[in-house]
């Protein structure tokens, strides 16, 4: 499970790139979740659908992240627990890297929990547990 899981999110790291340089390939994004997904957040928990309008939040939220000026996201370490033979989680901490409005640079690390499923030997993300992305954006001045 551990290789598969690492792949997944070595394409997603890849795929998100592209779609911050306005190249979203939004079916290969969704391709990458479950049928049904649930999320946690400060904010709360919500539930979604790997339909139609996912593939819409997926477009916006890309669009989102490049207006505050987000350069790139890179996968800076993963670590990958193996709850079952079909269930693991991936804790995965992220470097992200802003272009501010004066022109310099900001990194911002951050951690993002996933919950994956083996479905048809491929790992699917189902569920993800994240900080208060807002605040710490705020903190930094982005945004």
């Amino acid at each position: 499970m551990e290789h598969a899981v690492r792949r997944l999110f070595e394409q997603y790291e890849r795929l998100f790139n592209h779609a911050l340089h306005g190249q979203a390939d939004l079916e290969a994004l969704a391709a990458l979740y479950a049928p049904e997904m649930i999320g946690a957040a400060p904010a709360g928990v919500r539930t979604a659908r790997n339909d139609d309008q996912f593939r819409a939040a997926l477009a916006q939220g890309y669009a989102q992240y490049r207006a505050i000026g987000t350069q790139a996201m890179r996968v800076r370490s993963l670590r990958v627990s193996e709850i079952d033979a079909l269930h693991g989680m991936a804790q995965v901490l992220w470097s992200a890297t802003y272009l501010r409005k004066d022109g310099t640079n900001e990194t911002i690390d951050f951690a993002v929990h996933y919950l994956v499923q083996m479905q048809d030997g491929a790992p699917k993300v189902f569920g993800w547990i994240s900080d208060d992305e807002q605040t710490l954006l705020r903190q930094h001045g982005i945004g």
